[in-house]
């Protein structure tokens, strides 16, 4: 986050002029826990192949799944970015349908905000 970045380097904020946000075209995760828009089928095998979403180290499969739009907010929120680039789109190309995760729901009712657990 821009916060780890000022206390980190010991920069002030007032002296950041741009914050540059980068994300995947699509999300993926390492270990447990909720993920919303998760493909445990094929087209979440075809974007770990395509993207080479295998761990570094480990060479552990990552989870795949569609982008993630609400968490995109959150941390647009947060870290305030005036620019954002987002990388892999060309993974799409070989793809007939791309979908989005736009919103959560929470017992049946679309959630207003970004959930905290």
């Amino acid at each position: 986050s821009i916060g780890g970045v000022c206390t980190g380097l010991g920069i002030p904020p007032q002296l950041v002029q741009n914050v540059f946000g980068v994300m995947k075209a699509y999300t993926t995760k390492v270990g447990d826990g909720p993920y919303p828009t998760e493909q445990i089928n094929e087209i979440g095998e075809f974007l770990r192949k395509e993207g080479h979403e295998f761990g570094v180290t480990t060479g552990r499969p990552r989870r795949c799944g569609w982008f993630d739009l609400p968490a995109m907010k959150y941390t647009t929120m947060v870290n305030g970015y005036t620019a954002v680039a987002m990388t892999k789109i060309d993974i799409f190309d070989k793809m007939d349908e791309v979908k989005i995760g736009v919103s959560y729901l929470k017992n049946g009712a679309k959630m207003d905000h970004y959930p905290s657990v």
